[in-house]
């Protein structure tokens, strides 16, 4: 839970537009248990005296309250709405913010479809909680709190009659959200895991069809996507299993009130202007013990998704700038190697033992060796994408851990073994590493590179 109220934090800066959702939430819940009211006057002070005047004055109140109900209530779903896509905007740029800002060996543990997951969907749990569940927690307290006081001012023992069943709905429910949040935990990383095999069989499509694996994926799909459904109908029983037994709990407190409210009618203890009006509030109590229900699993969903955001935002590059570190000149381009030992996190081996070598300006230099000898290593440390675990590697004299890594990395330039395209032109691409070269220098590199 402390994840999730961290992201109640993303809210402040709507806090204006929060307020006014708010607001028109008041009037919603005010124009809610005035109407109730109406409906009494109509019936005792107007149809049961035959009183034209009484029935046309509550009828045109119940018109006005339902006029100014539908716009109250446009207006907070409007406005929570904007307030709710805000705190995902914000929530989405500092995920990716902090995505593209962690070093290689970070992305190395985590799968993509992983990490897609997160800026997605758990985004959407967060934000489906701000756009309808924050308000109508607040809505379903102040109304169940203000038709409690309502019914005890009308009658406090039908009152307590008809509340002696609400202590059973919200044990239901406490049951239900301890039981949510563990399973969407589960959801959310199931999701995560058949996004990582749609990814991947979708990147490698190539090699797929050339080794004709296509019934291999769509088994593989197939299993992940059981898993996920599997899941979801456990959530799906928890729901079938807990509203029912509300339900019927609900039903039991209206048949009471009916039951005991008309023998005080017909005993002329009570007037059927007001049993019809406290069933009204009745029902008005219930409604946002219903509406509890659902907010938990928002909220469950929301908890689970916050605590796999903040994994992300918390987490730290093991690649970072020193303090101090200085700003590299125009290098000459030395490139030293010294006793250089690497491990992968959660290796037990390592990569690189020992290297040492010094590669001059101008030089070509090749590095031969079988797949997984190190090739790629010993090219990755050179802009730091990673850091080396015992030894040193410097640029023009300089250690490489002693550079801002801004400087260091837009003076070199590297062409991939497995190359990527981002959406665009050819051009785009070309010139992705300096978007401001000219049409010469990206035909000129097009050139080099062939």
């Amino acid at each position: 839970m402390n994840a999730f109220r961290r992201s109640l934090r993303y809210s402040r800066p709507y806090a204006a537009i929060s307020l006014g959702a708010f607001l028109s939430l008041l009037l919603v819940t005010v124009t809610n248990l005035y109407a109730p009211q109406l409906v009494r006057l109509l019936i005792d002070n107007g149809i049961l005296v035959e009183n034209w005047n009484g029935i046309v004055t509550a009828t045109t109140g119940l018109i006005v309250v339902a006029v100014a109900r539908g716009l109250f209530t446009f207006l907070q779903g409007y406005w929570s709405e904007k307030a709710s896509q805000g705190v995902a905007y914000d929530l989405r740029n500092d995920v990716y913010s902090k995505l593209a800002t962690l070093s290689f060996s970070y992305h190395d543990q985590h799968q993509t479809g992983q990490l897609m997951t997160r800026v997605t969907s758990d985004v959407e749990g967060v934000r489906l909680f701000f756009a309808q569940g924050l308000l109508q927690f607040v809505s379903a307290i102040l109304t169940l709190i203000s038709s409690a006081i309502i019914l005890f001012a009308t009658d406090w023992r039908l009152a307590l009659a008809a509340l002696s069943t609400v202590p059973l709905m919200g044990g239901i429910f406490g049951f239900l959200f301890t039981h949510l949040f563990p399973r969407f935990r589960i959801v959310q990383k199931k999701l995560g895991n058949l996004n990582t095999i749609l990814q991947e069989s979708i990147a490698g499509v190539r090699v797929v069809k050339a080794f004709a694996a296509e019934p291999h994926e769509l088994a593989r799909y197939r299993a992940g996507n059981e898993g996920l459904y599997q899941e979801f109908l456990g959530v799906v029983r928890l729901f079938s299993l807990g509203f029912p037994l509300v339900f019927f709990f609900a039903n039991l407190g209206t048949l009471i009130v009916i039951w005991y409210g008309g023998n005080r009618v017909i005993s002329g203890n009570l007037s059927l202007g007001t049993l019809i009006a406290f069933n009204t509030y009745l029902a008005l109590l219930l409604m946002p013990i219903f509406q509890l229900g659902f907010i938990s699993q928002l909220l469950a969903r929301a908890s689970a998704s916050s605590e796999r955001l903040f994994e992300i935002i918390d987490a730290e590059s093991e690649v970072q700038e020193r303090p101090g570190a200085t700003r590299l000149g125009t290098m000459t381009g030395r490139v030293t190697f010294d006793e250089v030992h690497f491990r992968y996190v959660g290796a037990e081996e390592e990569v690189l033992r020992g290297i040492s070598f010094e590669a001059e300006p101008g030089q070509t230099v090749a590095v031969l060796g079988a797949t997984g000898s190190g090739k790629s290593t010993i090219i990755n440390l050179i802009p730091r994408f990673y850091d080396v675990t015992g030894g040193a590697v410097r640029i023009d004299g300089s250690d490489v851990r002693d550079i801002t890594l801004g400087s260091l990395r837009s003076q070199i330039g590297i062409v991939l073994q497995d190359a990527t395209l981002v959406s665009g032109t050819l051009r785009d691409n070309i010139a992705f590493g300096c978007p401001d070269a000219t049409d010469e220098e990206v035909e000129r590199a097009a050139r080099t590179a062939q």
